[in-house]
């Protein structure tokens, strides 16, 4: 992760967990429970473990960098500029191609999960060290991790 100090949008500032940077848009508190969205800069080569979202709907928007992502099973390639969808339920993964971080924007519906990411980073919790730590946090969200990041596929 880079030393680069960021800017605070709408009151919220940048934190940082498990190498990743995020920026917390919209909470659920924001938008009636409606919808969460949040930035994230991902290191070259890293992404999160293949996971399902049991309670929400997701589309992520690349803003800077490539991105490969796993939906159960298939793969695509996405460049800034380019948006997925990843229903609920369904096991997803991504990785960020590149010798460059990627930048992307997630947005949740219905709203709430974004407090995720607060809450393991609030407890300064590590992969793959703190699992099951985390993998308690994760099931309060509906959250469920399935298989390693893409970067062990």
């Amino acid at each position: 992760m880079d030393t680069t100090t960021r800017a605070a949008i709408n009151g919220n500032e940048w934190f940082a967990w498990a190498g990743t940077e995020y920026l917390i848009q919209l909470r659920k508190a924001d938008t009636s429970g409606a919808v969460g969205m949040f930035e994230g800069i991902v290191p070259p080569g890293e992404g999160p473990p293949i996971h399902v979202h049991r309670n929400e709907d997701e589309v992520i928007h690349v803003l800077e960098g490539t991105y490969k992502f796993w939906l159960d099973g298939s793969t695509t390639m996405l460049a800034a500029s380019s948006s997925i969808f990843l229903p609920r339920g369904v096991p997803h993964t991504f990785q960020v191609i590149g010798p460059e971080p990627g930048r992307n924007l997630a947005v949740l519906t219905p709203g709430g999960f974004e407090g995720f990411f607060l809450d393991v980073a609030g407890e300064a919790l590590t992969i793959p060290g703190d699992m099951a730590r985390i993998g308690e946090i994760a099931e309060g969200y509906g959250l469920e991790f399935v298989g390693p990041p893409l970067a062990a596929l």
